[in-house]
């Protein structure tokens, strides 16, 4: 009976059979690929990944105790107050802001795109009122003036403010304006945020003596102490821009610790860019031990930086290879701890890094975590890391690994709270239109799994229209198996035609 059966079947459901088994195995492989994410095979070597497989045990391990990481969430309560912090997505000031003159409006005369997004701007004239205004302004002419001139959406119309402000008194905040945003180079706005720090130092000191004798002094005193910090932290800014780094960092120090309550300037990440300037690595370690702090909120600048020091100590002898063979060190194993660390709070940065994406010019305001975030670092970064001998090197081969260790979807984390799902929103707020917006967790699919995929498909096609039309398929078969064998039956030809019949045919019985 089951010869009998066996005779019975066609070739058609052979074919039939074959193309449905092909679009299951296919329908599997693409499944289990959006299951478990565990290979990123286009952007890493074989023997990069032979040579981290320790990597991952080690964290595996690392992962069944909490205790000896900080960040580590360590309850459930914790963790729901967390992912109720992380929802809300709080919008920085960039602390490595350009200059909309002299920086920003260059690029636009040059390119003929607007680098902020009106989103941006709008942020910006926020903090300006915020900061750079107070109750009492509308007791002072040149104020008044200027708390208007915050408010106005057209450039020209600030400037044009600024100067009238400046015609009734020097008033430093007229000055700010005009170095932010009429000054066409960096020199101009020294010169700028020089004479609005003379006009700055004397309210200061007058609202100093001031401050104590009621609510509207405190508050004067407190806009001339954020015009102060501002100017000061500007015009390091500017010598830091204009090559005179240890004068930038000197200013920058002095500035920390003559008002080291304001630390929501972020002063400190200007310091350690300028620091990774001058290559001095045991000054930057020092300012990382004081601000990589549990209690302090982190950031794209304090992680990879930690990351590039640890880097530093292994990067230039460091080879795939060689720790395929040996196995990683003390020092190589801190190292890339380090830089998953770094990777696990902002995902983006690498790709910047390692320049598989454009860089554009930074935002005024990043989303901490987002893509907005990775551009503002690696803008300034960058040539920091490719100083380093190796460091790019080491990024690449394990910068990726990362990803193993989280699950997904993101309903926790590993070192840190769960990555917020908003940052693509703000980002795309933040972000120019010509820019292609980063986002994660977004996984990309290895050629070899949609070039599965698509053959299964063709395959199963052919074996539904095989099945239906078994004639017209049979056709279009030997039509194509004639036209793919003519070039060979061409040469045939011609070499039947030039060899002798007597060799030829010794040839065919070979």
């Amino acid at each position: 009976s089951v010869s009998m059966f066996l005779n019975t079947l066609t070739p058609k459901f052979y074919v039939a059979l074959t193309g449905t088994s092909s679009l299951i195995s296919g329908l599997i492989l693409v499944s289990t690929r959006y299951i478990n994410i565990t290979l990123h095979i286009a952007s890493v070597t074989q023997n990069a990944i032979l040579g981290f497989v320790q990597i991952n045990d080690a964290f595996n391990v690392d992962r069944e105790m909490p205790s000896s990481t900080p960040e580590c969430l360590e309850d459930s309560h914790h963790l729901e107050d967390v992912r109720y912090k992380a929802s809300e997505c709080k919008v920085w000031r960039n602390p490595l802001n350009l200059f909309r003159g002299a920086e920003y409006n260059r690029y636009t005369w040059v390119t003929g795109r607007e680098p902020l997004t009106y989103y941006d701007m709008n942020l910006s004239a926020q903090d300006h009122q915020t900061f750079f205004t107070c109750d009492t302004d509308h007791l002072r002419p040149a104020d008044a003036i200027m708390q208007k001139a915050w408010r106005e959406r057209n450039p020209q119309a600030r400037i044009s403010a600024a100067h009238e402000a400046l015609e009734l008194n020097e008033c430093a905040t007229a000055y700010i304006l005009l170095a932010e945003e009429e000054a066409t180079t960096i020199v101009e706005a020294e010169k700028l945020f020089k004479q609005a720090l003379k006009a700055g130092e004397g309210c200061y000191r007058r609202s100093q003596q001031l401050q104590h004798h009621g609510a509207q002094y405190e508050a004067q005193h407190r806009r001339d102490t954020n015009v102060l910090v501002y100017i000061k932290r500007r015009l390091a800014m500017c010598a830091r821009k204009l090559g005179r780094t240890r004068e930038a960092v000197k200013m920058m120090r002095d500035l920390m610790k003559e008002f080291p309550l304001l630390s929501m300037f972020n002063i400190h990440e200007n310091l350690l860019e300028a620091l990774l300037e001058l290559q001095a690595y045991a000054d930057v370690q020092a300012v990382l031990a004081k601000y990589d702090d549990i209690s302090l909120p982190k950031s794209a600048t304090i992680c990879y930086t930690a990351a590039l020091l640890k880097a530093r100590a292994v990067s230039d002898k460091f080879s795939p290879e060689a720790a395929s063979r040996r196995g990683l060190s003390t020092a190589e194993m801190n190292a890339v701890e380090a830089i998953h660390r770094a990777v696990e709070f902002n995902p983006h940065v690498p790709k910047y890094l390692l320049e598989m994406k454009s860089l554009i010019l930074p935002p005024e305001h990043i989303l901490k975590r987002g893509d907005s975030e990775a551009i503002a670092y690696a803008f300034f970064h960058l040539q920091h890391w490719k100083r380093v001998e190796g460091a790019l090197n080491l990024l690449h081969c394990t910068w990726e690994g990362t990803f193993r260790m989280i699950p997904y979807p993101l309903e926790k984390g590993h070192l840190f709270y769960p990555y917020p799902i908003c940052t693509e929103t703000a980002d795309r707020e933040l972000l120019p239109s010509f820019h292609e917006v980063s986002v994660y967790p977004k996984k990309e699919l290895p050629f070899f799994i949609l070039f599965t995929a698509g053959l299964c498909s063709f395959t199963a096609m052919l074996a539904l229209l095989t099945h239906q039309f078994p004639e017209l398929m049979g056709v279009f078969a030997k039509a194509f198996l004639s036209t793919l064998f003519a070039p060979l039956n061409f040469v045939m030809e011609k070499v039947e035609s030039i060899l002798p019949s007597s060799l030829w045919h010794q040839l065919t019985r070979i």
